[in-house]
């Protein structure tokens, strides 16, 4: 990163002042770090992650648009079905022997009720572990979801639907080979798993928005629905927009995060697919690819780890479909991501961040044993992600 902080800030507010937005000049600045100030990063994330036009003067419009679009999801997804099971209570007209909870035709509306309970259950169990050494998550926001949260509403939210659920052993925990089985050291500390205090009525943790981001993104998207890892990746966007310092785009932190999480798994979701493992827009292919640019780079130690059967699945697995949000300390994270977003072939310079990172240790790799050389590995020991980074831009200037 060139130049001073405010020389820095001004050529993002030049680019950004502009009527139309130069995608290519944005980009080139966000790679090298977004400035947290003024809500910039926020802004050029939307940018980047394709939610915001470049022209500026849709931007209103289409905000607009989207959230209200969003609150009409909250309405269908999580308010009407509520509703509907407030008032089985009250009428019995309504339970015709088409549809009560006992059906067994899989197009019943109570099945369709119970399966959505088995996926909720999955992302509150997941979502109550975000960043477990941060405060963050179990803090109430600012700006609680008002339709839901109305004392007048006698409807089922997703706090209660998660109560009266106890689904206990027919929980189907939907892993992706082990991607939180090997979560690293670093993000579990002895208490982080004592559960989440659930706030009075009226407040709403930041965990619980996230939750429904969540579940709204698996009702909607019913090919891949909600698989782990998925609470990583929504984690650091919401964060970053949650804590947008200008209160008109706080406020609306849960509709953008929505949006921007869904553009982002529309580029990424592939990882997360098993069948497409071994295609070529599977994971499988992009740890090959680690492997095969750290050959091209550093042939020593490529053929040390070969020899010592070292798989990139036992590590580039979880670097490559979280993002590296497992690897480092949350602003870390989002530094890095700054960089991730920012670049133009979409993900190509994750893979160099992976093979500088190997690069980086790679005198404690050469002499290592297996054992050694996994536990370095699970648990990355160089915290400085500016040199990581460093790194990285080296080797793709060195092709």
């Amino acid at each position: 990163a060139c130049g001073s902080a405010p020389s820095r800030i001004a050529d993002f507010q030049e680019v950004l002042g502009e009527p139309t937005v130069a995608l290519a000049k944005l980009r080139e600045l966000c790679f090298s770090g977004i400035p947290f100030d003024g809500g910039l990063r926020c802004l050029c994330w939307k940018i980047l992650l394709n939610y915001l036009p470049l022209e500026k003067a849709l931007w209103s419009s289409l905000l607009k648009k989207q959230r209200d679009l969003y609150s009409q999801f909250l309405k269908e997804m999580i308010i009407q079905p509520g509703i509907a099971k407030a008032n089985l209570g009250v009428s019995r007209e309504d339970v015709t022997l088409e549809d009560h909870p006992l059906n067994p035709n899989p197009d019943s509306r109570w099945n369709t009720y119970f399966k959505d309970n088995e996926v909720l259950l999955q992302i509150d169990k997941d979502v109550r572990r975000l960043y477990p050494d941060m405060a963050f998550f179990q803090r109430p926001t600012d700006y609680p979801c008002l339709l839901i949260l109305d004392p007048q509403n006698e409807f089922e939210t997703l706090r209660k639907r998660v109560e009266q659920t106890t689904l206990k052993s027919q929980t189907v925990a939907r892993n992706r080979s082990g991607v939180t089985n090997v979560s690293s050291p670093l993000k579990t500390t002895s208490n982080s798993l004592s559960e989440y205090e659930v706030l009075p009525n009226g407040c709403e943790a930041h965990w619980e928005v996230v939750e429904r981001i969540l579940f709204i993104y698996a009702k909607l998207n019913p090919g891949i629905a909600y698989v782990q890892g998925m609470n990583e990746i929504v984690g650091p966007l919401y964060y970053t927009f949650a804590t947008d310092p200008n209160s008109e785009w706080k406020e609306h932190a849960e509709a953008d995060t929505f949006f921007c999480f869904t553009n982002l798994m529309a580029e990424i979701r592939d990882n997360f697919i098993k069948s497409l493992d071994d295609s070529q827009c599977g994971i499988t292919y992009k740890m090959e690819k680690v492997y095969s640019t750290l050959k091209e780079k550093d042939v020593e130690l490529y053929l040390k780890l070969q020899e010592q059967n070292i798989k990139p699945q036992f590590f580039a697995f979880r670097w490559l479909t979280l993002l590296l949000s497992q690897e480092f300390l949350l602003p870390d994270v989002i530094r890095i991501w700054d960089s991730l977003f920012a670049d133009d072939k979409r993900f190509d310079f994750l893979l160099l961040v992976c093979c500088a990172m190997l690069t980086l240790i790679r005198d404690q790799l050469l002499e290592g044993d297996f054992t050694l050389n996994m536990r370095l590995l699970q648990d990355y020991p160089i915290s400085d992600v500016h040199l990581i980074l460093k790194k990285a831009k080296e080797l793709q200037d060195s092709k």
